[in-house]
């Protein structure tokens, strides 16, 4: 059974991986690249595991995308920058009516997509309508037929 000992420090392995990472971290990015590097050439799937951390931790691009990540929202980081001040009232005067004439033409596109969708259900719809009455018609129209009985020989008039 494997028991701790007093010289042994509490949290192992990961604590361990924490006091790299931050050894790592004070050497910046050219750490973190020859730690990859090293990783490659010792035992390949490392490498691997390294590069993988440094993209989907963020240590990679942390400085040069760090301001990104904290503005990207449901809205995007356009919607975020159109909501912002510039300090040019002429030109927010401006940003802003042009935005409100924009949403304005995006809601009335819809409604003509909408409309577009309608009358094509519509074309669609009597169409079927049309087919169907043609069908019945034609089946009623047969079965009109079998119904009338054979001529028995006998001429008109004569029974």
């Amino acid at each position: 059974m494997y028991t701790t000992t007093e010289t042994a420090r509490p949290g192992g392995i990961r604590n361990a991986l924490r006091r790299s990472e931050a050894w790592l971290d004070q050497r910046g990015k050219g750490a973190w690249i020859a730690a990859m590097v090293l990783g490659f050439i010792i035992f390949w799937p490392v490498g691997l595991a390294l590069l993988a951390y440094m993209i989907w931790g963020k240590q990679m691009f942390a400085r040069s995308c760090g301001h990104r990540r904290n503005h990207d929202h449901a809205w995007g980081r356009h919607a975020y920058r159109a909501a912002q001040q510039t300090g040019n009232h002429a030109f927010d005067a401006y940003k802003a009516e042009a935005l409100r004439r924009l949403e304005d033409e995006q809601e009335a596109f819809e409604s003509f997509l909408q409309r577009l969708r309608n009358s094509k259900d519509k074309t669609e719809f009597d169409a079927f309508m049309e087919e169907r009455a043609r069908t019945t018609a034609e089946q009623d129209a047969s079965a009109t037929a079998a119904e009338v009985k054979p001529e028995t020989g006998a001429r008109p008039g004569e029974y």
